[in-house]
């Protein structure tokens, strides 16, 4: 079964976007949003896709400035509950304390003053490789913590410009964790030596994108933090960059 879909991780995942702030790591979601904000700040603020939107956080926040924000996750799970948000503007959920000890939770928009922005917002299950003709004409491309849950990135990379507008920029956020499960070692953009070079995540993105987009920022760490229970928590620095389609 994909993690992705268990009541377990659900539950993570709407606290990661719509709960408290653990040890004083801003909300990871909507920073990402703010750092896309300032970084596109003059450019056109038409259409957004935020890829691998998980339980819509981040897309509601681009909301705030875009006319029209595109939502997209693999999860069913995860849409549904961006959903019923968008609709209801709020949703109960539980966190666990401890084994089976719950404690019950609510997200609400209006707290978070996203209610105003929700009509902008439209969620939708795909596959972030396999995305339909009806996705063209974006100003901005987010896909955060996505790459390292591919089964291809490059694939990925060296396609997302034709869903841009000249001028148009993606912006990419990851803790690149490599994991086999979701890519292949051969697929792998980086985390490897090669003839005795280093080669990192960010080298391999550089590699796949020269041809059609420029970097447009210094790589900036952002923090993350995750509560898995009352005790648990992972505490993660994603790096994010932006590219301007060229």
């Amino acid at each position: 079964m994909n993690p992705y879909e268990t009541d377990e991780l659900v539950s993570q995942y709407m606290e990661f976007h719509y709960g408290e702030t653990y040890y004083n790591v801003e909300n990871y979601p909507a920073k990402c949003a703010q750092l896309c904000l300032q970084l596109v700040d003059n450019h056109k603020k038409g259409k957004a896709l935020d890829l691998g939107c998980a339980v819509g956080r981040t897309s509601f926040e681009l909301a705030h400035e875009f006319d029209e924000v595109i939502g997209v996750d693999l999860s069913a799970r995860f849409i549904e509950c961006a959903n019923q948000l968008k609709e209801k503007g709020e949703l109960n959920y539980s966190m666990i304390v401890e084994g089976e000890l719950l404690i019950p939770c609510k997200a609400d928009l209006s707290k978070l003053k996203l209610d105003q922005v929700k009509e902008k917002v439209l969620f939708s299950q795909e596959d972030a490789c396999n995305l339909g003709d009806q996705h063209s004409g974006y100003d901005l491309i987010f896909a955060g913590n996505l790459l390292d849950r591919l089964q291809d990135p490059t694939q990925f990379l060296s396609s997302v410009h034709h869903y841009l507008t000249k001028g148009g920029y993606l912006v990419m956020s990851s803790p690149y964790t490599l994991l086999t499960e979701y890519t292949p070692r051969e697929n792998w953009l980086g985390g490897y030596l090669e003839d005795g070079q280093e080669i990192s995540v960010l080298d391999g993105i550089k590699n796949v994108l020269k041809a059609d987009f420029v970097m447009v920022n210094e790589p900036i760490d952002v923090p993350f933090v995750i509560r898995e229970t009352k005790r648990k928590f992972q505490h993660t620095l994603a790096e994010l960059s932006c590219w301007k389609r060229i």
